[in-house]
């Protein structure tokens, strides 16, 4: 890549005359978003980021690299305009499970900007409670991780509360070392299990003399090292910025594929976009091949299914809740079929919500 040459004379006043363009075109929106009773989107219960992602279509086919770049920049732009919009209107509460500097928190700031008031909550049950019971607008939960499957947690909650899966986001977890020391000065490392685990031949390598600590969370491991520059923590660029640590070494992961699934949880569910995706939550009548006759079923749908989940009842023995999603939106006519056919061999079928269906986004 070469250096770029310096702005000529007329190039810098045009840079500047658009900044100030830009910013008199935010006010400006801002302004009219603040008289309006409801601003334009994609339908009830839709995060700022799915706006903002739906809004400017992303270059088909474009490699990594400018075009990407700008897209990425576009859209975060515009996010953070809709997210002030909802402020200016109606600020929302999400709650997410906390604490603060976390991935989830990092997933609700992609969701939601940063101007809504994001409020860190200790259990995944306490997020759930907070939008159930009308003390948070949406919620943010981690559901699922590419390296290490389903949250047991969040899966059991749907089977009592009464909420809305309204949008998903899969994020791209890098996990960064960070410190208030040099590299050679240190003794000792906080993180999470997870941050261990996916870190494991990284730090073999690199610092095989440190003490590994496990601690609740990456936002734990980043405070404990910003009182001690011999330690460091395996966390977040968020934790960085918020406790205030430099960081060493980026993308330390010894898997680069390595994507956490969240889902946003609200009370309202989204309008169709034409690429959603739908949740439900079946529980299986209890005879000789009804679970293969409920599979078949999405197959004699033509209907995509892209995850299937199995957890306890906890009402009867070797009784299991079957959660599945699938492509499409549950007011389509091969989504209508499916249901149809669903009712035939389970004993319940819970519609969880149907929503825009993630692209994955970077931290």
């Amino acid at each position: 890549m070469t250096n770029p040459r310096p702005h000529t004379e007329a190039e810098g006043n045009e840079l500047e005359a658009l900044d100030t363009k830009i910013i008199e075109l935010v006010k400006r929106r801002c302004e009219l978003a603040a008289q309006q009773t409801s601003g334009p989107g994609a339908g009830p219960g839709v995060p700022p980021s799915v706006r903002a992602r739906d809004r400017i279509e992303a270059p088909a086919g474009a490699p990594a690299g400018g075009g990407q770049t700008i897209h990425k920049t576009q859209t975060a732009v515009l996010r953070e305009i809709y997210s002030a919009e909802v402020a200016l209107q109606q600020p929302s509460t999400v709650a997410f499970l906390g604490p603060e500097a976390t991935h989830t928190h990092q997933a609700a700031i992609h969701c939601f900007g940063n101007a809504a008031n994001v409020v860190g909550r200790e259990t995944i049950d306490d997020v759930f409670e907070d939008v159930e019971k009308g003390r948070a607008d949406f919620g943010v939960v981690p559901v699922e991780n590419s390296t290490y499957g389903g949250v047991s947690n969040t899966f059991d909650m749907f089977h009592t509360a009464a909420v809305k899966v309204c949008a998903e986001l899969n994020l791209r977890i890098h996990h960064h070392l960070l410190s208030l020391g040099d590299l050679a000065d240190l003794k000792v490392i906080y993180s999470r299990d997870q941050g261990f685990g996916q870190c494991r031949r990284w730090l073999q390598q690199n610092l095989p003399q440190c003490r590994l600590v496990d601690v609740e969370s990456t936002a734990a491991a980043a405070r404990k090292a910003a009182a001690d520059p011999t330690a460091a923590a395996i966390a977040s660029a968020l934790a960085a910025d918020h406790y205030g640590l430099t960081i060493l070494r980026r993308n330390i992961e010894d898997l680069k594929e390595n994507i956490t699934r969240f889902l946003v949880i609200g009370r309202t569910e989204p309008s169709p976009t034409g690429d959603d995706k739908t949740s439900l939550m079946l529980v299986i009548k209890d005879r000789v091949g009804a679970l293969f006759d409920a599979l078949k079923a999405f197959n004699d749908s033509n209907v995509n299914l892209t995850l299937i989940e199995s957890r306890p009842s906890r009402q009867k023995s070797w009784t299991y809740f079957f959660f599945v999603d699938f492509t499409g939106h549950m007011s389509d006519d091969q989504s209508q079929q499916l249901l149809g056919e669903l009712a035939q061999h389970c004993e319940s079928v819970k519609h969880l919500g149907s929503y825009p269906r993630a692209r994955t986004v970077e931290e």
